[in-house]
Protein backbone atom coordinates (compact mmCIF):
# COMPACT_ATOMS: atom_id res chain seq x y z
CA UNK A 1 0.00 0.00 0.00
CA UNK A 2 1.51 3.29 -0.86
CA UNK A 3 1.63 6.36 2.00
CA UNK A 4 -0.71 9.18 1.40
CA UNK A 5 0.62 11.95 -0.56
CA UNK A 6 1.85 14.39 2.74
CA UNK A 7 4.10 11.51 3.66
CA UNK A 8 5.29 10.19 1.08
CA UNK A 9 6.16 13.22 -0.18
CA UNK A 10 8.22 14.18 2.92
CA UNK A 11 9.72 10.63 3.43
CA UNK A 12 10.21 9.79 -0.24
CA UNK A 13 10.47 12.97 -2.44
CA UNK A 14 12.02 15.51 -0.37
CA UNK A 15 15.21 13.12 0.23
CA UNK A 16 15.32 11.92 -3.23
CA UNK A 17 14.67 15.23 -5.28
CA UNK A 18 17.52 16.88 -3.30
CA UNK A 19 19.97 14.28 -3.55
CA UNK A 20 19.08 14.41 -7.48
CA UNK A 21 18.70 17.64 -8.44
CA UNK A 22 21.06 19.44 -5.89
CA UNK A 23 18.01 21.22 -3.94
CA UNK A 24 19.46 23.13 -1.05
CA UNK A 25 15.91 23.24 0.91
CA UNK A 26 13.51 21.49 1.50
CA UNK A 27 11.29 24.67 0.08
CA UNK A 28 12.64 24.28 -3.14
CA UNK A 29 11.24 20.76 -4.27
CA UNK A 30 8.66 20.88 -6.90
CA UNK A 31 5.48 19.82 -5.41
CA UNK A 32 1.84 19.99 -7.14
CA UNK A 33 -0.11 23.07 -6.11
CA UNK A 34 -3.29 22.44 -7.20
CA UNK A 35 -5.31 20.16 -9.22
CA UNK A 36 -8.20 21.89 -12.03
CA UNK A 37 -11.12 19.20 -12.90
CA UNK A 38 -13.10 20.15 -16.25
CA UNK A 39 -16.03 18.74 -17.58
CA UNK A 40 -17.45 19.56 -20.83
CA UNK A 41 -21.20 19.73 -20.62
CA UNK A 42 -22.13 21.48 -23.86
CA UNK A 43 -22.97 18.72 -26.06
CA UNK A 44 -25.22 16.69 -22.86
CA UNK A 45 -26.99 20.28 -22.64
CA UNK A 46 -27.83 20.62 -26.26
CA UNK A 47 -29.16 17.24 -26.29
CA UNK A 48 -31.21 17.52 -22.84
CA UNK A 49 -34.88 18.65 -22.52
CA UNK A 50 -34.45 19.89 -19.15
CA UNK A 51 -30.47 21.21 -19.22
CA UNK A 52 -30.94 22.70 -15.61
CA UNK A 53 -31.93 19.02 -13.97
CA UNK A 54 -28.97 17.71 -15.89
CA UNK A 55 -26.36 20.65 -15.13
CA UNK A 56 -27.45 19.64 -11.79
CA UNK A 57 -26.68 16.10 -11.32
CA UNK A 58 -23.47 16.20 -13.53
CA UNK A 59 -22.88 18.98 -10.95
CA UNK A 60 -23.63 16.40 -8.14
CA UNK A 61 -21.52 13.51 -9.26
CA UNK A 62 -18.28 15.90 -9.44
CA UNK A 63 -18.84 17.11 -6.09
CA UNK A 64 -18.87 13.43 -4.64
CA UNK A 65 -15.85 12.33 -6.72
CA UNK A 66 -14.12 15.78 -5.52
CA UNK A 67 -15.62 16.49 -2.78
CA UNK A 68 -16.15 20.27 -3.32
CA UNK A 69 -18.98 21.97 -6.02
CA UNK A 70 -17.96 22.48 -9.03
CA UNK A 71 -18.14 26.29 -10.97
CA UNK A 72 -20.67 26.71 -13.79
CA UNK A 73 -18.06 28.11 -16.84
CA UNK A 74 -20.40 29.65 -19.39
CA UNK A 75 -19.77 30.07 -23.22
CA UNK A 76 -17.70 32.99 -23.60
CA UNK A 77 -19.49 33.96 -27.35
CA UNK A 78 -21.89 32.83 -29.74
CA UNK A 79 -20.96 30.10 -32.36
CA UNK A 80 -23.77 29.21 -34.58
CA UNK A 81 -22.10 26.00 -36.12
CA UNK A 82 -22.26 24.23 -32.81
CA UNK A 83 -25.32 25.77 -31.32
CA UNK A 84 -23.96 27.82 -28.38
CA UNK A 85 -25.01 30.94 -27.53
CA UNK A 86 -23.48 33.63 -25.34
CA UNK A 87 -23.59 32.48 -21.43
CA UNK A 88 -25.07 29.33 -22.30
CA UNK A 89 -23.33 26.41 -19.91
CA UNK A 90 -20.62 24.69 -21.51
CA UNK A 91 -18.50 23.27 -18.66
CA UNK A 92 -17.89 22.50 -14.97
CA UNK A 93 -15.00 23.42 -13.10
CA UNK A 94 -13.04 22.47 -9.96
CA UNK A 95 -9.95 23.71 -8.54
CA UNK A 96 -8.61 21.46 -5.39
CA UNK A 97 -5.82 22.64 -3.00
CA UNK A 98 -4.41 21.53 -0.13
CA UNK A 99 -6.14 18.35 2.28
CA UNK A 100 -9.05 18.01 -0.70
CA UNK A 101 -6.17 17.95 -3.20
CA UNK A 102 -4.10 15.27 -1.52
CA UNK A 103 -7.32 13.18 -1.14
CA UNK A 104 -8.29 13.36 -4.71
CA UNK A 105 -4.67 12.63 -6.07
CA UNK A 106 -4.01 9.46 -3.77
CA UNK A 107 -7.71 8.04 -5.05
CA UNK A 108 -7.00 8.58 -8.40
CA UNK A 109 -3.13 7.09 -8.33
CA UNK A 110 -4.75 3.94 -6.29
CA UNK A 111 -8.32 3.79 -6.63
CA UNK A 112 -9.50 5.44 -10.64
CA UNK A 113 -6.00 4.72 -12.67
CA UNK A 114 -6.65 0.63 -12.02
CA UNK A 115 -10.17 1.01 -13.15
CA UNK A 116 -9.43 2.16 -16.23
CA UNK A 117 -9.82 -0.57 -19.64
CA UNK A 118 -6.74 -1.29 -21.11
CA UNK A 119 -4.91 1.23 -19.02
CA UNK A 120 -0.92 0.93 -19.62
CA UNK A 121 0.13 4.01 -17.83
CA UNK A 122 0.42 7.89 -18.48
CA UNK A 123 2.23 8.75 -21.29
CA UNK A 124 4.90 11.63 -20.90
CA UNK A 125 3.61 13.45 -23.79
CA UNK A 126 0.83 14.50 -21.60
CA UNK A 127 3.63 16.43 -19.65
CA UNK A 128 3.61 19.81 -20.92
CA UNK A 129 7.08 22.06 -20.92
CA UNK A 130 5.98 23.73 -17.30
CA UNK A 131 5.69 20.27 -15.58
CA UNK A 132 1.76 20.30 -15.67
CA UNK A 133 0.77 16.56 -16.48
CA UNK A 134 -3.02 16.78 -18.32
CA UNK A 135 -4.75 13.66 -18.57
CA UNK A 136 -8.27 13.43 -19.97
CA UNK A 137 -10.50 10.03 -18.99
CA UNK A 138 -13.37 8.94 -21.21
CA UNK A 139 -15.73 7.87 -17.78
CA UNK A 140 -16.44 9.22 -14.74
CA UNK A 141 -17.66 5.89 -13.00
CA UNK A 142 -13.89 4.90 -12.73
CA UNK A 143 -14.02 6.42 -8.90
CA UNK A 144 -15.62 4.24 -6.74
CA UNK A 145 -17.74 7.17 -4.94
CA UNK A 146 -19.87 7.38 -8.98
CA UNK A 147 -20.80 3.71 -9.01
CA UNK A 148 -24.16 4.15 -6.80
CA UNK A 149 -25.76 7.15 -8.82
CA UNK A 150 -27.73 6.21 -12.01
CA UNK A 151 -29.70 8.03 -14.76
CA UNK A 152 -26.57 10.27 -15.77
CA UNK A 153 -24.75 9.67 -19.51
CA UNK A 154 -21.47 8.86 -19.25
CA UNK A 155 -19.34 12.14 -19.28
CA UNK A 156 -15.63 12.46 -19.44
CA UNK A 157 -13.24 14.54 -17.28
CA UNK A 158 -10.05 16.40 -17.72
CA UNK A 159 -7.73 16.39 -14.84
CA UNK A 160 -4.38 19.00 -14.90
CA UNK A 161 -2.54 18.58 -11.81
CA UNK A 162 -0.16 22.09 -11.79
CA UNK A 163 3.24 21.67 -10.49
CA UNK A 164 6.05 24.52 -9.15
CA UNK A 165 8.49 22.43 -11.13
CA UNK A 166 11.45 24.79 -13.35
CA UNK A 167 11.56 21.88 -16.45
CA UNK A 168 9.71 19.27 -17.20
CA UNK A 169 12.57 16.78 -16.14
CA UNK A 170 11.84 17.43 -12.67
CA UNK A 171 8.35 17.61 -12.97
CA UNK A 172 8.80 13.67 -14.72
CA UNK A 173 10.67 12.60 -11.58
CA UNK A 174 8.34 14.16 -8.90
CA UNK A 175 5.63 11.98 -10.55
CA UNK A 176 7.52 9.05 -10.93
CA UNK A 177 8.74 9.39 -6.98
CA UNK A 178 5.02 10.08 -6.50
CA UNK A 179 3.40 7.03 -7.91
CA UNK A 180 2.08 7.97 -11.32
CA UNK A 181 2.32 5.41 -13.61
CA UNK A 182 4.19 7.00 -16.45
CA UNK A 183 4.62 5.46 -19.42
CA UNK A 184 6.79 5.82 -22.27
CA UNK A 185 6.04 3.74 -25.78
CA UNK A 186 10.20 3.49 -26.38
CA UNK A 187 10.85 1.72 -23.24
Amino acid sequence: MTLPYREQFKKMVIPEMKKEFGFKNDFTVPKITKVVINVGVGRLVAASKDSQELIGKISGVIAIITGQKPSLRPAKKSIASFKVREGMPVGLKVTLRGKRMEDFIYRFINLGLPRIRDFWGIPLKNIDEKGNLNYGIKEYNIFPEAEQIQNIPTFGLEITFVTNAKNREQAIRLYQLLGFPLWQKNQ
